[in-house]
């Protein structure tokens, strides 16, 4: 995007600290991993790693996404979280507000996706060439002009989320990439990552981290 990056000034919120996983909350408009350049440097990552040296990646969230993000704090955990996330064992719940009135209460979209490669960042359908995106979804509640999902990916494609509600035609409120008018006008990107569910790297046991939503 060609915005002025500000990342917002926000003390580290720790979910979850064991001997081999970080749990944080990612406020929205702060990068996962740095971008090109040094006004770009400024990320979760880089501020996770200020706190706890050790901490490697696993997965990431948009910048304009809040919510909970997992760290690894050896390099066998991340292996280990690295492999659930590749083989879809993780289980994310996300919410978030659609412009519209999105029926019927339950569905599912499956529509591959790829880069737009003139217009990177952004991702779009394309039913020859793009690689399978499946995201669930459940209706909390209908607003006077929006309507309260949660959402649930069952791959993780970038922007999946975004272009999949994009597609059945209830963009995300505030949404810079994929809504326009009035569906843009939301303070920020109403997408919020409120839950991870996955296996201890240590043991296996199941666990589920969560997240308030912020709006």
């Amino acid at each position: 995007m060609c915005d002025t990056y500000a990342p917002p000034d926000t003390p580290l919120a720790v979910v979850h600290q064991d001997h081999a996983l970080l749990v944080v909350e990612k406020p929205a408009g702060l990068l996962s991993v740095p971008g090109k350049g040094p006004h770009l440097a400024d990320c979760l990552l880089a501020r996770v790693q200020a706190a706890f040296p050790e901490a490697l990646l696993v997965h990431r969230l948009d910048r304009d996404t809040s919510g909970v993000i997992v760290f690894a704090l050896t390099p066998a955990a991340q292996r280990h979280l690295g492999l659930q996330f590749e083989k879809r064992q993780v289980r994310k719940t996300y919410v978030a507000r659609l412009w519209g009135r999105l029926e019927p209460k339950t569905g599912t979209v499956d529509l591959p996706l790829i880069v737009d490669w003139p217009n990177r960042p952004r991702q779009m359908v394309d039913h020859a060439n793009g690689k399978p995106a499946i995201t669930d979804w459940r209706v909390v509640r209908h607003e006077a002009d929006a309507t309260r999902v949660r959402l649930y990916p069952k791959t993780g494609r970038s922007h999946q989320l975004r272009v999949h509600m994009k597609a059945v035609g209830h963009p995300i409120l505030g949404d810079p990439f994929y809504a326009e008018g009035p569906a843009r006008a939301a303070p920020r990107l109403m997408l919020h990552a409120e839950a991870l569910q996955l296996r201890h790297p240590d043991g296996g046991r199941g666990m589920r981290f969560r997240a308030a939503c912020p709006f």
